[in-house]
């Protein structure tokens, strides 16, 4: 079993039926077919280049690729995807970044100084505006040390900012990332501080491989939480939908 896997079960599991989930290229679209295929049929995927709710024949390379198209219900551009997050209608945005910190902010603009930097990212494309405007957010991300860091070089994109009611302060309405998804198990928030925690570890990972690939104290799962693998019809799924192993490969 692939931790790829293991991850397109996990980001899947966070769809639910009914919702407005907010999708972009990768791991996400995988998991949100594999969510409208399963659990959540009548799931609304919007992409960022404004199709909605496709149904392509064949998993498309990026958002606006004309195989994601297939069997849309609109495709209305990007400022109307991103209108959806304005008018409050987005329920889950899916988000992935080259650095985290412990809040859940995101950096994707720039590692080192801004104007000289060692690194220049893409920046922020639409991610602002889904981590402020969704109802909730999901992020995904590889662990290690480099990315999941105690400062981030740039703040691109607000998680929960500096803690309890900071969000609030800056006038952000939605609730921030509520999980990250990584190669490693899914850590979520506490409640109280808003801090990263461990919630559920991959099999065979312990949680001090965990923290050894994370730049900032992790607290714990409580209790027995491990990942649950995936089963014989969700690994079919997975097969079916990227057969090419594009974003999800079934072996490590």
């Amino acid at each position: 079993m692939s931790r790829d896997a293991l991850m397109a079960a996990a980001a899947a599991r966070e769809i639910g039926n009914g919702e407005v989930a907010f999708i972009g290229t990768g791991l996400p679209m995988v998991a949100a077919y594999l969510a409208k295929a399963t659990h959540a049929p009548d799931v609304t995927l919007v992409f960022e280049s404004g199709i909605i709710d496709p149904a392509p024949l064949e998993l498309a390379t990026g958002v606006g690729e004309y195989r994601l198209a297939y069997g849309a219900t609109a495709i209305r551009g990007t400022r109307a995807a991103l209108s959806l997050l304005q008018q409050g209608k987005v329920d889950i945005g899916f988000l992935g970044t080259a650095e985290i910190d412990a809040y859940g902010n995101l950096n994707s603009t720039a590692i080192g100084a801004y104007r000289r930097p060692e690194v220049r990212l893409p920046g922020s494309g639409g991610a602002n505006d889904i981590a402020s405007m969704a109802a909730r957010t999901v992020i995904i991300a590889r662990t290690g040390k480099r990315r999941f860091v105690e400062r981030l070089n740039y703040l691109t994109t607000p998680g929960h900012l500096t803690g309890p009611g900071a969000r609030e302060v800056a006038g952000l309405p939605g609730a921030g990332p509520v999980r990250v998804i990584t190669d490693m198990g899914v850590l979520g928030f506490d409640p109280e501080t808003l801090r990263m925690r461990a919630e559920r570890l991959f099999p065979g990972v312990t949680m001090e491989a965990l923290q050894a690939e994370i730049g900032f104290p992790l607290a714990p799962p409580e209790g027995p939480a491990q990942e649950p693998y995936p089963g014989s019809e969700t690994i079919a799924l997975l097969r079916h939908i990227d057969p090419e192993g594009t974003y999800v490969k079934l072996e490590d």
